[in-house]
Parts: structure tokens; C-alpha cells; sequence
């Protein structure tokens, strides 16, 4: 098992890949880079898996629709989505039972990655028990513990996506190696990472965020305690030459 590096040329590839990124007048090859589960590593990079761990992926609803009882439900027996992503249904992960059929549809994902030829895997969404009341916080932190052996059972390192509240359980307890942060600036809570993983921080910021939280992207790199490895991308994660594509690094 291997961390990323913590300097060098960083993307965020959910939207497509990309074996460069255009930084001012120049094209330079990526050292660090995070792809979906269905796309392959990139050559000469470390490679970082994304695995939405604790939420379905869009278009996979018909597989989970098989699986209704790890799915969340509401008061009224609808299955409950994502409002900042509708075509997402939430999983519940509160019993043994329920963390045994999760893994079982999402455990060849990780360690498909690793037959792939990734480095480390990404687990999304660890924070589901925060914004969904009916989780259960011991059981969600229980799958995430279930991803993390079997991440390193395969070799991968592996980064905790978001959830600064639990940062340093996540790392002591759960044995997270590194992180992923989406508007860590934004929200004002980068040195909830940095301070537990040190520069073994990946940083993505969104220029709508940024917008909201009144900063430029320049000021975000001038904070002190930001990434090393810090982005400005767009919301979308579209690749170089598509419409909406934005890319700039500290």
C-alpha cells in the first residue's frame, strides 16, 4: 500500500478522463488523479478509485431496486434520495445485515479497482449518517471500517471523502490513509484534514462555492492550511475541450 505523492500535477477525473491538464499556456502530465470505478488508471499516475459507497450511483437503480432492504426509506415507505443529487438513493447501512448485502454488491467494485491497477480507492458519502437522521452513526461507521480492511486486504490505500466532523476518528479508528475534500475552503474547514493526514490531502474546490463563500480561487491557495495538492474545478468535472470545463491549481 502506497499513499499518493503530495506534490505535482493533480485532477479530479469523475467527469472523463484525461491523460493531461492544461495549466496557463502549458499541457502537463498528471502525477495524482481520481477516476471512476469504470474507467481505467492512468499510465505513470497514481491513481485514485471512486467508489460511492454509501449511496447509489445514477443508473444503477434498477440493481439496487433488487436490494430495497439496504435502501432508505421515509416515514411514508418511499425510498429516500439525495436532494443535492435526485438520481441517488441513500443507503442504510444500521444493521449487520444490511452492511452484509452492501458488500456484497459494492466489495467487487474495491477490489476491482485493485485488479484494474489503482493505487487507492475513494469511498463517497461516508457522511450519510449526518444528514439523515435515520442511519445509524455506529453502523455507518462500521461499513466504513468493512471498506477500509478490505481496501488494504487488496493493497489500496484509502482516502475518506468529506466528512470533517469525524476526521481524526475516521483515520485513528477507522483507518482512513489519507483524504479527499470537496470545498474544504468553502466551508472553512481545511485544517480538520491537514491537521489529522498532513499533506496527504487531495483539495477540490467549485467555483459556485467560492462564489457563495466570497473567496477567489488566489485566496484559497494563499491559505496556510489548505492541500498541497489544491484544484479549482468545474461543478460538473467535464474533460479539457468540453463545454464548462474549468482547471486551474495552486
Amino acid at each position: 500500500m502506497t499513499l499518493p505523492p503530495t506534490a505535482g500535477v493533480f485532477d479530479y477525473q469523475l467527469g472523463g478522463p484525461s491523460p493531461t491538464v492544461r495549466v496557463g499556456a502549458t499541457t502537463r502530465a498528471i502525477d495524482v488523479v481520481v477516476r471512476d470505478a469504470t474507467a481505467a488508471p492512468l499510465p505513470g499516475a497514481y491513481t485514485v478509485c471512486y467508489v460511492n459507497g454509501f449511496q447509489t450511483q445514477p443508473g444503477e437503480a434498477s440493481l439496487w431496486r433488487r436490494h430495497t432492504d439496504v435502501l432508505l426509506h421515509d416515514e411514508g415507505g418511499d425510498l429516500v434520495v439525495d436532494p443535492d443529487w435526485p438520481d441517488e438513493y441513500v443507503l442504510d447501512p444500521s444493521t449487520p445485515a444490511q452492511r452484509r448485502t452492501i458488500l456484497s454488491v459494492l466489495g467487487p467494485v474495491v477490489t476491482g479497482c485493485a485488479a484494474d491497477g489503482f493505487d487507492a480507492v475513494e469511498i463517497d458519502n461516508l457522511d450519510t449518517w449526518t444528514r439523515f437522521d435515520a442511519i445509524d452513526e455506529a453502523g455507518a461507521h462500521a461499513l466504513a471500517r468493512a471498506y477500509v480492511d478490505l481496501a488494504h486486504s487488496a493493497g489500496l490505500a484509502i482516502a475518506q471523502k468529506n466528512a470533517a466532523e469525524i476526521t481524526r476518528l475516521a483515520h485513528d479508528r477507522l483507518g482512513f490513509d489519507f483524504a479527499v475534500t470537496e470545498e474544504c475552503a468553502a466551508w472553512d474547514e481545511c485544517a480538520a484534514y491537514t491537521d489529522v493526514y498532513g499533506d496527504h490531502v487531495l483539495q477540490i474546490e467549485y467555483p459556485d462555492a467560492l462564489d457563495d463563500a466570497g473567496l477567489t480561487f488566489a485566496q484559497v491557495c494563499a491559505l496556510t492550511d489548505r492541500a498541497p495538492l489544491t484544484i479549482l474545478r468545474d461543478r460538473d468535472l467535464v474533460p479539457p475541450g468540453k463545454p464548462g470545463h474549468r482547471y486551474a491549481t495552486c
